[in-house]
């Protein structure tokens, strides 16, 4: 019995909608930068496709997003600087991961770093730590490191708050401009580093 053309389409419609709902469940998310903490590499407005396949191959460096713990209805995107077992410190806004200076050309500062013959500051966006990363836990901080509400702050990010991995910007617009004008397409298909 040949089905009626009313029930082929519904059923292509219902077949996309499930896909759909599977595909932002479990593998891609789109994202929108809501504040400043990852300039200048993410900027406010940039829209991203987050990939939550790949949230079991966190490394060092990559620019996750998660639920924010402690209001875990939030998200956040930061990027992943200290693994679970890591030892974490700063000192001079230099970050140290088990006594070794990490190469960040990633790190935005405002302000310079404290100088060589000044006191150790209590002011965490300069000395902080040492820590040591829980087993099931990461720490996380912003490249924009003077205007970063972080894990200096908040302490550990568990691991199970990760939704995924940011890959790409599939869309970019200046929220101080009208939508033609605001649209920055240099940044459109960029991969997030």
């Amino acid at each position: 019995m040949k089905k009626s053309v009313f029930r082929e389409y519904f059923e292509s419609l219902v077949v996309a909608v499930i896909l759909a709902l599977f595909v932002r469940t479990w593998v891609f998310q789109a994202f929108k930068i809501p504040t400043g903490s990852m300039e200048p590499n993410l900027l406010v407005g940039d829209h991203l496709i987050v990939n939550k396949m790949t949230f079991s191959t966190v490394r060092r460096g990559d620019v996750v997003v998660f639920k924010f713990p402690k209001e875990p209805e939030r998200d956040f995107i930061k990027r992943v600087i200290g693994l679970p077992g890591d030892k974490i410190e700063l000192k001079r806004k230099t970050v140290y991961v088990n006594g070794q200076a990490l190469t960040e050309p990633y790190a935005h500062f405002v302000e310079a770093p404290r100088g060589e013959n000044e006191p150790v500051s209590d002011d965490v966006r300069q000395d902080y730590g040492p820590v040591t990363v829980p087993s099931d836990q990461y720490f996380m901080m912003g490249d924009n490191r003077d205007n970063s509400e972080d894990s200096r702050y908040w302490g550990f990010l568990p691991i199970s708050y990760v939704k995924g991995k940011a890959e790409f910007m599939y869309f970019s617009l200046a929220d101080d401009s009208s939508f033609l004008n605001g649209i920055r397409w240099e940044r459109i298909g960029t991969i997030v580093r």
